[in-house]
C-alpha cells in the first residue's frame, strides 16, 4: 500500500487523489485576479491583479508539481492515461472553438458586414443609404468615414512568412524529439526539444518586431477599424498560446533532463506536442486568412 491507501497502478485500479488544497487556492487566485482586473480597468491600482497573478502562478506550480510526483511514483494506471488523453483532446477542441469564434468574426465582417454597409449585397441598398451613403466597401477597411484613421495592412511575404517557416520547422523538431524519446535516445530528445523551444522564442521576438512595425510605421493599431481589431485579436491570442506552449515545453525539457518519461509512458510529452502542433495549425490558418487573402 502507498499514499492514501493506493494500490499499484499495474493492478489496473483508478487512482483517486487525496484531499488537495490547490483547487480552493485556484478559486481564490482567480477571484483576486478578476477583481483586481476590474479595479484596473476602472482607473484603479494594479496591485490586486498582480497579487492574484502571483497566487495563480504559485498554484499552477504547486498543483502540477503534485501531479508530476504522483506520476513518477507510479500512481497512474492505464485508465488514468486514457482519462488524461481524453481530457487533453477536449481541451484542444475547446481551443479550436475559441479561435473559430475569432475566425468567424473575421469572415463575417469581411464577407457580409462590410459589403452590406457598402450596398454591395442584395437587399442592402436601403441600409447602405440610411447608415453610410458615401461608404465604399473595401478590404482591409478602417471603418465608415475612416474612423480608424489611415493605415497600411501587414503584408504576408515578410516577417509573417518567416514566422510561418519557423513554426513549420518547430513542428518537425518536436516530432524528432518525440522519436528520440520513443527510441530511448535521451540526447536526441533533449537536443530537438531545446531547438523547438528556441524556435518558439524566436517566433515571439519576430512577432514583437512585427507589432512594433505595425504601430510605428503602418499606423495599424487595435483602433484601425474591424481589420485592426481582428488582426491583433487573432495574432495576439496566438502569440499568447505560443508563449504558453514554450513554457510547457521548457517544463517537459527539464523533466526529460531529470530522467522522467519512458519510451512506453510519456503522455505529458505527447500532450505538449499535441498542443504545439495545434499552435502550428492555427498559425497556418492565420497566415492564409489574415495575412495572405
Amino acid at each position: 500500500m502507498t499514499q492514501a491507501g493506493h494500490i499499484p497502478a499495474a493492478a489496473g485500479y483508478y487512482y483517486v487523489p487525496h484531499q488537495s488544497r490547490w483547487p480552493i487556492f485556484a478559486s481564490i487566485s482567480l477571484f483576486i485576479m478578476m477583481y483586481g482586473g476590474a479595479i484596473l480597468l476602472n482607473g484603479g491600482s494594479n496591485v490586486l491583479l498582480l497579487i492574484g497573478l502571483a497566487l495563480m502562478l504559485t498554484t499552477i506550480f504547486g498543483w502540477f508539481g503534485t501531479v508530476v510526483h504522483e506520476s513518477e511514483e507510479g500512481f497512474y494506471s492505464d485508465q488514468m492515461d486514457r482519462s488524461f488523453r481524453w481530457g487533453m483532446a477536449w481541451f484542444i477542441f475547446s481551443e479550436v472553438m475559441f479561435f473559430a469564434a475569432f475566425f468567424g468574426a473575421l469572415f463575417y465582417s469581411r464577407s457580409y458586414s462590410v459589403p452590406w454597409l457598402g450596398g454591395e449585397v442584395e437587399h442592402s441598398a436601403l441600409t447602405h443609404g440610411m447608415l453610410w451613403p458615401k461608404y465604399e466597401a473595401n478590404w482591409p477597411t478602417n471603418g465608415p468615414a475612416s474612423i480608424g484613421g489611415f493605415f497600411a495592412p501587414m503584408h504576408a511575404w515578410g516577417l509573417p512568412a518567416l514566422n510561418t517557416l519557423i513554426l513549420l520547422i518547430s513542428g518537425v523538431t518536436v516530432t524528432l524529439a518525440h522519436w528520440g524519446l520513443i527510441a530511448g535516445q535521451r540526447q536526441q530528445l533533449a537536443k530537438w526539444l531545446a531547438a523547438t523551444i528556441a524556435l518558439g522564442v524566436l517566433f515571439l521576438l519576430l512577432q514583437a518586431t512585427e507589432y512594433h512595425e505595425a504601430y510605428k510605421e503602418l499606423n495599424l493599431t487595435l483602433g484601425s477599424g474591424i481589420y485592426g481589431s481582428t488582426f491583433f485579436m487573432l495574432t495576439g491570442f496566438h502569440g499568447l498560446h505560443v508563449t504558453i506552449g514554450a513554457i510547457i515545453l521548457t517544463v517537459i525539457l527539464l523533466r526529460s533532463l531529470a530522467g522522467h518519461f519512458t519510451p512506453q509512458r510519456h503522455f505529458a510529452f505527447e500532450a505538449a506536442a499535441w498542443y504545439w502542433h495545434f499552435v502550428d495549425v492555427v498559425w497556418l490558418g492565420l497566415f492564409i486568412f489574415v495575412y495572405w487573402m
